[in-house]
């Protein structure tokens, strides 16, 4: 018999943020172990459709054919809960929840409102939740609704990759990867190196700029209102080989982010043996392991600066990351262990 689901992403698949890539990389995994996989692209302007976008994802929806199980990327899903409520009598549905979209940084109260009692309310249609880290899982739990029973933690995988090598000309060479929006803390990072001048340090920021152009632009600003221009680059998205580059030349990681549902880019700087500066903010503690890095609070420019001012001052500390680094590199899941997990989430559907 054949296994078939269609799989609903809303906009291009190929957009270069951790959660695509994670679409990306399972439906080719499921497709490996015998699954045949419909992609549903519902639209752009997710997680903000106005209502003809609405109404033109709910018609693709409806599209598939009844008895068909469909899973729908969060990103989507948390903001179409009467669309949900249209299709659970008709289609088995499946949340894939990367993270809570009222986390996301920068929205008003009014804003957190919507999308917490929205996505609540969608996430109460579907059979089953498949989270990328067990911290999301807790916040489902805790805040919506979600039973344990529903909920299936399938982490992002990794692959064999080749250890940094280190940039061994005198400077640490940082590494920075994320989309270029709030939620990432770009400008605290900017604001914590702007006090380390005297410090021998050269930061590459790597991250689509396309998805809010305000952030990318106030990023720009930050740079130049600080005259570090010659010391940071943004690169903005970036192919898979020219990461590779930068992976090997970086000789420390570092992501001030306000709130990670799992955290891709942490997990693939350490499978490259890289030494961590992150923060404590959501499923990040989950993702670094203990030795691998330095976590700090969220929004603290203090705090972040005296982390990497430690790290790049102490040679010996960055080598006793690193290590720790690659030794946890090794316990990290393949993508195929994962996507078994997510395949074993539809057969119980099924």
């Amino acid at each position: 018999m054949v296994r078939r689901i269609a799989f609903a992403v809303p906009g291009d698949l190929a957009t270069p943020t951790g959660g695509y890539a994670y679409d990306r990389r399972m439906i080719a995994e499921l497709e490996k172990l015998g699954w045949q996989v419909d992609v549903v692209d519902l639209g752009a302007g997710f997680p903000w459709p106005d209502d003809e976008q609405k109404k033109s994802a709910l018609a693709l929806l409806l599209a598939v054919p009844a008895g068909r199980m469909i899973v729908i990327d969060g990103l989507a899903l948390g903001v179409l809960p009467d669309a949900a409520s249209q299709l659970r009598s008709r289609n088995s549905l499946i949340a894939l929840v990367h993270h809570p979209l009222a986390l996301e940084s920068g929205l008003t109260a009014q804003q957190f409102d919507t999308m917490r009692i929205s996505e609540r309310a969608a996430l109460a249609a579907v059979r089953r939740v498949i989270v990328t880290s067990a911290a999301t899982a807790r916040q489902l739990i805790a805040d919506y609704g979600v039973t344990y029973d529903r909920i299936t933690v399938a982490r992002p995988g990794n692959d064999p990759v080749p250890m940094a090598q280190g940039s061994h000309d005198g400077t640490v060479h940082l590494l920075s990867l994320g989309a270029l929006v709030r939620r990432k803390g770009f400008d605290v990072l900017i604001a914590a190196l702007a006090t380390l001048a005297s410090l021998p340090w050269r930061l590459t920021i790597a991250g689509d700029r396309d998805r809010d152009p305000k952030t990318a632009a106030q990023l720009d600003a930050d740079i130049a209102r600080h005259k570090l221009g010659s010391r940071v680059t943004v690169l903005g998205a970036v192919s898979a080989q020219r990461l590779a580059e930068l992976y090997a030349g970086a000789d420390l990681f570092v992501l001030a982010s306000r709130f990670e549902g799992y955290g891709m880019a942490f997990a693939e700087a350490i499978a490259h043996g890289l030494p961590v500066i992150g923060t404590s903010a959501g499923a990040i503690p989950d993702t670094v392991p203990a030795g691998a890095g330095l976590l700090v609070a969220p929004d603290d420019v203090d705090a972040l600066a005296q982390a990497l001012r430690d790290t790049i001052e102490n040679p010996e500390q960055r080598c006793s990351l690193a290590a720790a680094a690659r030794d946890a590199a090794g316990l990290f899941p393949t993508w195929r262990d994962s996507a078994k997990l997510f395949s074993h989430a539809l057969e119980e559907v099924a």
